[in-house]
């Protein structure tokens, strides 16, 4: 039956978060067991990239190797919303320590496995695992800051620097465990760190909220809202598959596909009593706008994190180690901006750091129209930190908007799908390099790129300044 109107229920999820100067910020025994655990998804996206070719050599594999990078986005794109709703019900820490425990066991189990379609399928499960991290961390953030009436902003900035550190280091801790262990090294990793995740996370977690006695165990995972999921699921596996096919052959059918579900999606949403995906929430234009945004943020983020590696080896020459070590700055510079866009906010709001940081895109684009391919390395290092700039800005700024306009309840999934909306960025990015740069990436191929990003934060500079001038004027 369709949903009736509770004014109540409404009042309720209008409810903000605790955010006044005078509130003290969260615990920091709180912050170490929440961000812990949101290491690994950034950490297995990366680190599989140096274990590609000892895997294809292993098993005699052509270009199915590139699944074990494509199938763990996709089964965090999906499992990321899902998982951050089984938190709502089920609780956060809970949730988390079943999917530190699947990562754990399923990495376990992968260097034995015989062929590379198994090690695909233990990706998968990775990606489910890693995916229930960052929303259950989201979510833990927030019922141990409303239950302290304490403010989030040291512990969201501890999860944006977190990724940031993690994604950079990837490749290196990668390479030396490949170098030391062979291929089944990127995966015996998490066997040690999913251990003490859980064990710090049992230790100092923010307990569970109190569970409903009037219901079970299988009342309450009905409230999960199965249906919802596997639409939801449908829909934005089409999607993905679509976004991945524009870089070559666009594979229209899957578009086909990916609308009706996404319809069928809205639909339930809006009849079932308690759903996965509350379109009502969707409704309101804060939160909506800043899936949007984030999508468009990070479809120039990776532009920079794929492009820009991709011109220092083919047009500069400086090969695979020097490329990485050029594009360090742009997570070490993104480390220092996420700590400033957390300072800046605690005074302006987020509003603030979005200004800042779509600024700080649209300069760095117009800065990559510079560069050759006689540049000097002194040069590329500046471009590079002037790169970093913005990430944390609006990293800090998308995640403390979504925060602030998600009711509690709902906090789990809510965050889940800003994480869905960053690989739906991820592979946007693909596409546009594809239209941009093409197979190889010449001076006149960075410079478009530059210009596609600095348009991109031109867009989301100018909608940002008209939201703070209505918020003034409000």
């Amino acid at each position: 039956m369709p949903r009736t109107h509770d004014p109540k229920k409404d009042s309720d999820a209008e409810h903000l978060p605790v955010s006044g100067a005078d509130a003290p910020e969260l615990p920091g025994r709180f912050i170490a067991p929440i961000a812990f655990g949101t290491v690994l998804q950034p950490l297995n996206s990366s680190m599989i990239a140096v274990a590609l070719v000892s895997i294809r050599e292993v098993f005699d594999a052509g270009t199915s190797v590139t699944w074990l990078v494509s199938a763990l986005y996709l089964a965090t794109a999906v499992a990321a919303p899902a998982m951050g709703r089984v938190a709502d019900v089920l609780g956060p820490r809970r949730t988390s320590l079943a999917g530190l425990l699947l990562v754990g066991a399923t990495s376990a189990l992968a260097p034995f496995a015989p062929d590379v379609p198994t090690l695909v399928v233990c990706r998968i499960l990775i990606g489910i695992g890693t995916a229930a991290q960052y929303p259950c961390g989201v979510a833990m953030v927030r019922h141990a800051a409303d239950r302290l009436r304490a403010r989030p902003n040291n512990a969201l900035a501890a999860l944006a620097v977190c990724s940031q550190v993690t994604a950079a280091l990837g490749p290196t801790l990668g390479g030396l465990l490949v170098g030391a262990f062979g291929w089944s090294g990127v995966f015996w990793v998490n066997v040690p760190l999913t251990v003490v995740g859980a064990l710090v996370i049992l230790w100092r977690g923010p307990a569970d909220p109190s569970a409903r006695r009037d219901r079970g165990r299988l009342a309450a995972l009905w409230r999960v809202d199965p249906v919802g999921i596997v639409l939801f699921a449908a829909a934005i596996t089409a999607l993905m598959f679509w976004l991945l096919s524009l870089g070559e052959t666009v594979q229209w059918w899957w578009l086909a596909v990916a609308v009706p579900a996404a319809a069928l999606t809205a639909w339930w949403g809006l009849r079932a009593r308690d759903p996965f995906l509350d379109v009502r929430l969707l409704g309101r234009r804060a939160l909506s706008f800043t899936y949007v945004r984030t999508i468009v943020t990070y479809t120039a983020f990776y532009c920079v994190f794929y492009g820009f590696p991709q011109w220092l080896e083919e047009s500069r020459g400086l090969g695979p180690v020097g490329a990485g070590l050029v594009v360090l700055p742009v997570s070490a510079v993104g480390v220092v901006s996420t700590l400033l866009a957390n300072r800046l906010q605690r005074r302006r709001g987020p509003r603030a750091a979005l200004v800042v940081g779509t600024a700080a895109l649209c300069a760095a684009g117009l800065l990559l129209t510079v560069p050759g391919a006689g540049s000097p390395v002194l040069l590329l290092l500046l471009v590079s930190a002037v790169l970093g700039v913005p990430n944390g800005f609006n990293n800090m700024g998308n995640q403390r908007a979504m925060y602030a306009v998600t009711p509690a309840e709902r906090m789990g999934a809510a965050s889940g799908l800003y994480r869905t909306s960053q690989y739906v960025g991820a592979n946007l990015a693909a596409a546009l390099l594809a239209l941009v740069i093409g197979e190889n990436a010449t001076d006149l191929g960075l410079h478009r790129m530059g210009l596609s990003i600095a348009a991109l934060a031109a867009v989301l500079l100018a909608t940002s300044l008209v939201a703070a001038l209505r918020e003034r004027r409000a």
